[in-house]
């Protein structure tokens, strides 16, 4: 990647350590933006791009820790934390909710750039997973009410006798409601429609009967 499609927020009250940062990443190509409290970050405009926050423990305005669990509910860039007074539960709550690393100040420059990567390469997977979905969404939407019928009871396994029953339409016609679903939502197959309706949390409609057809 280069500078410009990836970006790295650092919040710690110490500018010794922000320009420390700022001058390691800037050496390997990685553009930072530097604050100086949570508040600062928080407020800030933020480019749409894969990203890392290294984040101090301790800050003026609101603890690290606390931070993380604020923003746990909204889109966020992967935490790495930084601390000149690091202890274990600390650590423990850290990665419990998340976070990639926990470093204790002085750290080495080969821990924080390995910390970074991971986190910019979490984030990378999580924007692509993220848009994946999205576009799976917009498919879905684009079915026809009959459509959207006819989806969670093929995926359910039911046969084709079976799901044209349950709508009161005939076998023919449920198929060709099943070749547009498959066309529309973007699968190559059968097993491959599961596993978008999985993904999209679509409640699965009757299982095949038993012995029947």
């Amino acid at each position: 990647m280069t500078t410009h499609d990836r970006i790295v927020y650092v919040v710690d009250d110490d500018p010794r350590i922000r320009e420390a940062i700022e001058e390691l990443l800037a050496a390997r190509g990685v553009r930072a933006l530097s604050f100086g409290s949570a508040n600062d970050y928080v407020t800030a405009d933020k480019p749409d791009l894969p990203s890392c926050l290294i984040l101090d423990v301790e800050l003026p305005d609101i603890n690290g820790l606390d931070l993380q669990r604020q923003i746990a509910e909204i889109d966020h860039p992967p935490i790495v934390f930084i601390t000149g007074h690091g202890d274990i539960p600390s650590s423990v709550r850290a990665m419990r909710h998340g976070a990639i690393d926990f470093l204790t100040k002085p750290f080495s420059d080969v821990d924080l750039l390995a910390a970074v990567s991971a986190a910019i390469a979490e984030d990378h997977t999580r924007r692509s997973q993220g848009a994946e979905l999205h576009d799976l969404k917009r498919r879905y939407r684009d079915l026809t009410p009959r459509e959207r019928q006819v989806m969670p009871l093929v995926v359910s396994g039911l046969l084709n006798k079976q799901a044209a029953a349950e709508l009161g339409i005939s076998e023919v016609t449920l198929q060709i409601h099943r070749r547009k679903v498959l066309q529309k939502m973007g699968a190559a197959s059968l097993a491959d429609l599961v596993r978008i309706a999985q993904r999209l949390e679509i409640p699965i409609g009757r299982s095949r009967r038993t012995g029947g057809e």
